[in-house]
């Protein structure tokens, strides 16, 4: 899918959101970003005092998701701060929280590290 064909986000926050919910993951909207064409900033709580904090980018027209940090995990703590700054620099983004102990993203695209 094209950045054209791209699916509004906030159809694809609610696909995604329901799909996690009918397995008993809970997807929870902090901020709600532009409705068409906000990105995507994730913090998957791993319910054990850590998160991995993803944001969302483009390559060859494909969406993949970038760690922001240093490392994938952080403290909960340190990646609500992350979060916290995020708001302030992007008032497009939509800010997600998943908590999810397995760690899975549950939106499109694949994990780019490096």
């Amino acid at each position: 899918m094209t950045d054209k064909e791209r699916m509004a986000t906030e159809w694809l926050v609610a696909a995604c959101t329901r799909q996690a919910a009918a397995e008993g993951i809970p997807i929870t909207l902090l901020r709600r970003g532009d409705p068409v064409s906000g990105a995507l900033v994730l913090k998957v709580n791993r319910l054990d005092g850590t998160a991995h904090l993803w944001i969302e980018a483009q390559e060859d027209g494909t969406r993949v998701w970038l760690c922001p940090t240093a490392t994938p995990s952080v403290s909960d703590r340190a990646a609500d701060i992350w979060l916290a700054r995020q708001e302030e620099i992007d008032p497009d983004a939509w800010l997600i929280e998943i908590e999810d102990k397995q760690g899975r993203l549950w939106f499109p695209g694949h994990v780019v590290i490096g």
